[in-house]
């Protein structure tokens, strides 16, 4: 960042009080009023299973109108290698995409089964997969799960139906194996300018198309290019996020963005652990029409938010209210973000799995807790990099990977 990001580091010490007392203002309202009554876009629905003879499997719905997503975490008793883990649908839903499996779905019957990286399973261990989907009845978790054939959370293991003994005949006719519908790859890259799932990537350094950066100063942050965890493929980036100022590291794409207007960005992100009170970091996109100064997404108060690092205006506003119409950004899994620049109306579009986030929207017409303080002046951005990693301000260290990195003048979709 540039100096004037040291004087905002200072301001935000001096602010750290009401930060806290504004988070913890938020993470009331969220309590009493749910984020789904706030928003009216996404309402969240867990389903923790009982303890069964084999094993265990909580899941976790995330729902709006017509859409949803799943993070599920399954607990064998026994050690597993090579797993699939099946469920029936309540009504009317389907999975359009999923992660850390591969998915089949036969009318309201689903099965995903391991991704060649996570079918080794310990006695005891647990295996965490997510998927999204579309729902016409009801977004309700399923409640009744079999994983390789062996019922979890208390339930009856199916009885296998007999199979008939064949009429011998001459000239049997083979019975072909049937294909499972496999949820396709999402996500195209058929109008981007650059797209890069980290394959061609061959050390844990990275290099090519990628080059690793430190703005202003670098502590302890680390990144590197992991092939023990990927959304697609064998690899993506992964970035050790630090704690405290300083520890800034980010990976930079090769000219992806300049001369692009609008800017379209998308890209999947995992990490480890809640979003803190404390400001933080992961996309910077230089502002050539700001004096170069970037414009960030990362988080505060517990929430997604983008920051202006020219005047330090949020997006949305770190009141309680404007907290609410944000979202976290979930621990675990998979999701995918999405974000339009467009320089020309000087706006500002955010998604998550595929969802617009109401308090992530700057539009040109002032929305109280939202984008007041944001228009507050003339904003027309021309940006000329992306930069995926690290930066915090305060407290809060974070472990995240990225894959999946598109660009383009156009929306790319998930």
């Amino acid at each position: 960042m540039a100096s004037h990001d040291h004087v905002g580091a200072r301001r935000a010490v001096e602010r750290r009080p009401v930060g806290r007392l504004l988070g913890a203002i938020a993470a009331l309202a969220l309590g009493l009023m749910g984020l789904g009554g706030l928003v009216g876009l996404v309402g969240t629905t867990t389903a923790v299973a009982e303890t069964g003879p084999a094993c265990t499997v909580a899941w976790r719905t995330s729902s709006w109108p017509g859409g949803f997503t799943a993070d599920i975490t399954f607990t064998s008793t026994v050690a597993l290698h090579g797993w699939s883990l099946s469920w029936t649908w309540p009504t009317g839903q389907r999975a359009t995409q999923a992660w850390s499996s591969v998915l089949s779905q036969s009318g309201d019957t689903a099965t995903a089964t391991n991704a060649a990286w996570n079918g080794d399973v310990p006695a005891g261990g647990s295996v965490q997969l997510g998927l999204q989907g579309t729902w016409t009845t009801t977004a309700a978790a399923p409640t009744v799960f079999t994983l390789s054939g062996v019922a979890c959370n208390g339930g009856a293991t199916p009885t296998p139906t007999p199979t008939p003994t064949p009429t011998p005949t001459t000239t049997p006719t083979p019975t072909p194996t049937p294909t499972p519908t496999t949820v396709p790859p999402t996500g195209t890259c058929d109008s981007a300018s650059f797209c890069d799932g980290l394959e061609t990537q061959t050390t844990g350094t990275p290099s090519g198309s990628w080059t690793v950066v430190t703005p202003d100063c670098s502590g302890s942050g680390r990144a590197a290019i992991d092939s023990s965890v990927a959304r697609t493929g064998e690899r993506s980036l992964r970035i050790d996020g630090a704690a405290g100022y300083c520890n800034h590291v980010f990976v930079q794409a090769q000219a992806p963005v300049a001369g692009l207007q609008p800017v379209f960005v998308r890209f999947w992100v995992r990490h480890a652990n809640p979003q803190p009170v404390s400001h933080t970091t992961f996309l910077a996109m230089k502002d050539a029409a700001d004096g170069g100064h970037d414009l960030r997404m990362g988080g505060q108060n517990g929430a997604l938010q983008w920051n202006r690092s020219s005047d330090d205006a949020t997006l949305p506003a770190q009141s309680p209210v404007g907290v609410a119409l944000s979202t976290p950004l979930p621990t675990g899994s998979w999701h995918c973000v999405e974000a339009e620049v467009d320089g020309s109306a000087g706006a500002l579009t955010t998604w998550l799995d595929g969802a617009v986030v109401p308090g992530l929207v700057a539009d040109r017409t002032p929305t109280p807790d939202v984008d007041n303080q944001w228009d507050a002046r003339a904003w027309a951005p021309r940006l000329t990099d992306l930069r995926l990693g690290w930066e915090s301000y305060g407290e809060g260290a974070d472990t995240l990977w990225f894959d999946d990195v598109a660009v383009g003048s156009q929306r790319l979709s998930c």
